[in-house]
């Protein structure tokens, strides 16, 4: 391997980075990972921290998940790859079909689509309403309401959808036929409306003007994290996902519930519909499922919507849409051996208890430093800090002192990510309550050394 000095050099040379103006590489170099056990990785220096990023949301076994690893070597060994495009099949995805409609179940989701990742399962859940009511015969109905400040991942139906300027403006024009909503965001909302539950109501009358604007018939999904991520970690009062659940199954609307990150026990539940107690129509799945160790996802699809494709005689309901890796053998191999050890572990319950624990440790740091307008958590493993100028006027702090928090607290033992003005955690769910510790005193002295 080139020396430490040589790649740092070289890295922008040759590499554009996602989410990064490509000139940033070249006056920042980034930090370059070559090791991880556990709950903490390790760079090209030799310095060890807690990964407090979770890789990116995904990673919630750790990086020392021997069962995922072994199911994954073994399959390479057997059938490294096949398609399963109309005639062709393999055992495993067949074998994870079953289980993961044993695992949504509680959710109302009964089949399943592959897809390579995240933004594959939004944008095929996002075609496959439009199909699905096509096939129903109300072909009018193309539309899709979103959230403010909800992410759906890079694809042009995602980034359509998505509620941050961030990811769509420099892309523009984008897919017709989509509008956002206010997001129930009570630190910041067009309503000054500081209760939560207050604010939900808002929100959800927002929801049914706009549908009433648009017209019902005319819309075909509403899609929505239940737990806002990429966006802030946003927790919506607990009124406020059945309340959409209810005005959409109202007007005809699908519900799909964007569980890229919050599926598989992140929110200290099994699914983040789970959480509020909602079945969603659809539900997008990737990150976890595999517990980042292989680029894989599902969309998980409900009885009623299945039913309506798989009774049509009129051809209405052929699928022209997939992908080269849809099912890939070795993903699927992948994706059982994660599911069983996070059933087996229990994950939400830690998460929960270690989310109680930073949320604690994160109000406390909140009282100590004038700089942290908000804490947002309580909800498993799903935190975030929104940092300020000024906690009256709620002015963001300037973007440079982000980047140079992030570098305090990474040199004082724990990876974090700034997304704005906002500090987020979402750690794997396996980290113990001393790992907890060593993040919450990284911060700690991060924030002191401002």
């Amino acid at each position: 391997m080139k020396d430490s000095n040589y790649l740092k050099e070289m890295n922008a040379r040759s590499l554009w980075h996602p989410m990064a103006h490509p000139a940033d590489s070249l006056a920042n170099p980034p930090t370059i990972v070559t090791g991880a056990s556990g709950v903490r990785i390790t760079d090209i220096d030799g310095h060890e921290v807690v990964d407090a990023v979770g890789g990116l949301w995904n990673v919630n076994l750790g990086f020392s998940c021997k069962p995922v690893k072994d199911a994954i070597a073994a399959q390479l060994d057997r059938l490294p790859y096949y398609s399963i495009f109309r005639g062709t099949t393999n055992d495993n995805v067949i074998q994870l079909a079953e289980e993961l409609r044993d695992f949504f179940e509680p959710d109302g989701l009964s089949r399943a689509f592959y897809t390579s990742g995240g933004s594959d399962s939004v944008e095929t859940a996002l075609r496959l309403a439009r199909q699905y009511h096509k096939v129903r015969g109300e072909a009018g109905r193309v539309k899709y309401l979103s959230l403010k400040k909800g992410y759906h991942g890079t694809h042009f139906g995602g980034a359509s959808v998505n509620g941050n300027a961030n990811f769509r403006t420099n892309y523009e024009p984008l897919l017709p036929g989509c509008f956002q909503i206010p997001a129930p965001y009570t630190y910041r909302n067009p309503f000054n409306e500081p209760d939560p539950a207050k604010l939900a109501q808002l929100c959800l009358s927002a929801l049914e003007d706009e549908i009433a604007f648009q017209g019902a018939n005319t819309i075909a999904a509403f899609i929505m994290e239940p737990v806002l991520g990429a966006g802030g970690v946003i927790p919506p009062h607990e009124s406020f996902m059945p309340g959409v659940r209810e005005i959409c199954s109202r007007n005809g609307i699908l519900l799909i519930a964007d569980e890229v990150i919050t599926g598989f026990g992140r929110t200290g539940d099994w699914t983040g519909s789970r959480h509020w107690g909602v079945q969603p129509d659809m539900a997008a799945t990737a990150k976890a499922i595999t517990n980042g160790y292989f680029p894989f996802g599902a969309v998980m699809i409900s009885e009623e919507i299945a039913q309506t494709f798989e009774q049509d005689t009129t051809g209405t309901a052929n699928i022209g849409h997939g992908y080269t890796y849809s099912g890939h053998p070795v993903g699927a191999a992948a994706a059982l051996a994660c599911l069983a050890e996070t059933i087996k572990l229990d994950v939400p319950s830690n998460a929960a208890a270690r989310g109680q624990q930073f949320h604690t440790g994160l109000l406390a740091l909140q009282d100590k430093y004038d700089i942290i307008g908000d804490v947002r958590g309580g909800h498993g493993l799903m935190l975030a800090m929104e940092l300020v100028s000024d906690q009256v006027t709620k002015t963001p702090i300037d973007k440079e002192v982000t980047f140079k928090l992030q570098d305090a607290v990474y040199k004082a033992g724990a990876m974090v990510r700034v997304s704005g003005p906002n500090l987020i955690l979402s750690p794997p769910l396996v980290l113990t309550e001393d790992d907890v510790n060593v993040v919450l005193n990284a911060l700690d002295a991060g924030f002191a050394s401002l």
